[in-house]
């Protein structure tokens, strides 16, 4: 039975990377049908809309897309892309994984396996309620937390780490501060933690946790946590890796979840043939866990690293000479 996909090529290197990771996937014969739609710059070109309702139309009737990075134009009144997406669909849970590969950029050649849940539809990083005084030397947000927004997403690692076979969940908050909004989330945590007694608790303030991944990744299984605490947890988590190029992402949500790469599109060396598809690639594997196909998405991941450790074809930001397609193709030979 073939499932069908929302499949959006993105800005920049968006479209080489998607070729790239469907050849792959091709390969791996994983019977998926993709629907092409567009958003971002191509699709404000084309449509006169970064995110035009057919595409809208598209996700919500596939329940399922795999996306390459998207460019928001930048001082000219539009909303955050990735935003819109996840608030339309209320993909509550961003799940970004962040693993040592062989041969890479990374600060921890090996003992880093851990994955970031953050909190993704509320808090401060959505930015309700901005405003600036008329003098223009006040500027105001407003951060909302909710208890059902909180429940749900520490629930959400709990029930993942279950799934996954991980024995801790660390509770990352700033509640010695923000007393009501992050003191809500972590009252609303504890009382989810005493219900998966079969799973370590651990409680760490924001900052002492940046601290701790520097000196000490390998402490961490899963970090749970709200929506702008995640955006700069999970990034310091990519860093220790080898980067955003090794960094995929999935938002899910209850009718609909979405799978990307998190870096951006990187316009400076598009069209050159040279990026690497390897953050997609890893996005599709957590796509294929989420369809229902957990041994091809490791046989998926367990080819990435077989070719990062043959140095075989990789893309030059990775130390080699290859291109976007022949690392594709090192990897698809693999599966």
């Amino acid at each position: 039975m073939t499932q069908t996909i929302t499949v959006i090529r993105g800005d920049g290197i968006g479209p080489e990377i998607m070729d790239a990771t469907l050849y792959v996937l091709d390969a791996l014969k994983v019977g998926l049908a993709y629907e092409e739609a567009d958003a971002g710059l191509v699709a404000l070109e084309k449509h006169g809309d970064l995110l035009p309702q057919a595409t809208l139309d598209s996700i919500r009737k596939n329940g399922v897309a795999l996306k390459s990075p998207l460019t928001t134009p930048v001082g000219e009144g539009f909303s955050s892309i990735n935003v819109a997406l996840r608030r339309h669909f209320d993909l509550y849970a961003n799940v970004r994984p962040a693993k040592s590969f062989p041969n890479t950029k990374s600060r921890f050649p090996s003992g880093v396996d851990l994955i970031t849940v953050r909190e993704n539809t509320e808090g401060a990083y959505i930015g309700e309620g901005q405003s600036i005084s008329e003098d223009g030397e006040t500027a105001l947000l407003t951060q909302k937390i909710t208890r059902k927004g909180s429940d749900r997403i520490v629930r959400y690692a709990y029930d993942l780490a279950r799934k996954t076979g991980r024995k801790k969940v660390t509770i990352v908050h700033k509640a010695n501060i923000l007393k009501t909004t992050s003191g809500l989330f972590l009252k609303v945590a504890r009382e989810v933690a005493a219900q998966y007694p079969d799973i370590q608790t651990n409680e760490m303030i924001v900052d002492n946790t940046c601290m701790q991944l520097v000196m000490r990744p390998e402490q961490f299984d899963i970090i749970v946590t709200t929506n702008l605490f995640g955006d700069i947890i999970s990034d310091l988590c990519a860093g220790l890796v080898g980067g955003l190029g090794l960094a995929p992402g999935a938002n899910i949500g209850v009718d609909a979840a979405i799978f990307e790469a998190v870096h951006g599109s990187a316009p400076d060396i598009a069209g050159k043939g040279v990026a690497n598809p390897c953050a997609l690639l890893l996005g599709a594997a957590q796509m294929l866990d989420h369809l229902g196909q957990p041994e091809k998405a490791e046989r998926l991941r367990a080819a990435i690293i077989a070719t990062l450790d043959a140095k075989d074809s990789l893309t030059p930001d990775l130390g080699g000479e290859g291109t976007t397609m022949s690392f594709a193709k090192a990897i698809a030979s693999r599966v």
